[in-house]
């Protein structure tokens, strides 16, 4: 798999516009203009640079693998450093938007360099995009002309510092639209909540918690064909819990069943529910129940 260690390598790839700065690149698609496209396929690929997007196709179409996606009404991808990417059928004649990329090494010494992994959005796949409304559109449009400014000026000791607290408050604004996207999809978020129920049911039952051990979020967002980071969101903010306080409440309503049944010992039932160590597992229990494994088995007994 191909690997570019600096953004000239990559954009050359891309077969883009060489970027005024080593480190950093800003392609903006003004009122009667058309955003560059890169080129139309590619194989799996990774890189160490940031991307943020915005795509509005005006004409044509775009894919990512083998799904479509309606990039008619403007969606924003956010891409991190080492992410796979891999594209194909990018017939695209016309598309506005911007798009920002840059390298890791840019916010070096930065609190934005602290702060970015903090964005859960960098670790969404491409159908989990923001899609802005118009006023949004022009909210973040409007940060990105004022990084364009910077990007095209002499660049001065100042140039660094303005960019990175632009790129600060666009992303800021990408949280606060992401949390209107989930609570203006909550029929959407109570499907994923009944799938991923769902498809921890099928896995205990089909006998794989024996076998395999406890599901990891990760394969059960692959289950559901959603990124990890975006199945664990979309349920925190319809139910306040993330993914993996769900499965850990599957595991405990599991657990009260089988230490209800008679002749079997608290690391017996905890072997049984995938837990390698048992001392870990009546931990879980007393943190979720507040009660020990044991003296709920007693409490039991007495009523």
């Amino acid at each position: 798999m191909k690997h570019f260690k600096t953004l000239s390598e990559y954009f050359e790839y891309l077969e883009l516009p060489k970027p005024e700065h080593p480190m950093f690149s800003v392609l903006m698609a003004k009122e009667n203009e058309i955003l560059p496209c890169p080129k139309s396929s590619s194989p799996p690929i990774t890189n160490d640079c940031y991307t943020i997007s915005f795509k509005k196709i005006i004409k044509g179409k775009l894919n990512y693998g083998r799904t479509k996606y309606d990039f008619t009404n403007g969606a924003l991808i956010f891409i991190a450093p080492r992410q796979v990417l891999q594209w194909d059928e990018s017939v695209v004649a016309e598309q506005k938007g911007f798009s920002i990329n840059f390298h890791e090494d840019f916010l070096q010494k930065t609190e934005l360099a602290l702060q970015i992994k903090r964005f859960g959005f960098f670790s969404y796949s491409a159908n989990e995009a923001l899609h802005l409304s118009p006023s949004e559109e022009k909210q973040m449009e409007s940060i990105v002309e004022n990084i364009q400014i910077e990007y095209l000026n002499n660049q001065d000791k100042f140039s660094k510092d303005i960019i990175v607290s632009q790129l600060f408050t666009l992303l800021k604004y990408a949280n606060r639209f992401y949390e209107r996207q989930f609570l203006n999809r909550k029929e959407l978020s109570y499907d994923l909540l009944h799938k991923f129920n769902h498809e921890l049911s099928n896995y205990f039952e089909s006998g794989q918690l024996q076998e395999k051990g406890i599901p990891s979020i990760e394969r059960i967002a692959n289950k559901l064909s959603i990124s990890q980071r975006y199945l664990s969101d979309t349920l925190k903010k319809e139910t306040g819990k993330t993914s993996i306080e769900h499965l850990q409440l599957y595991l405990i309503d599991q657990a009260k069943n089988i230490l209800l049944k008679p002749g079997k010992t608290i690391s017996e039932v905890a072997c049984q529910l995938g837990f390698e160590y048992p001392p870990y597992f009546s931990r879980l229990f007393k943190k979720k129940e507040g009660l020990s494994p044991s003296a709920f088995r007693e409490k039991y007994k007495m009523n």
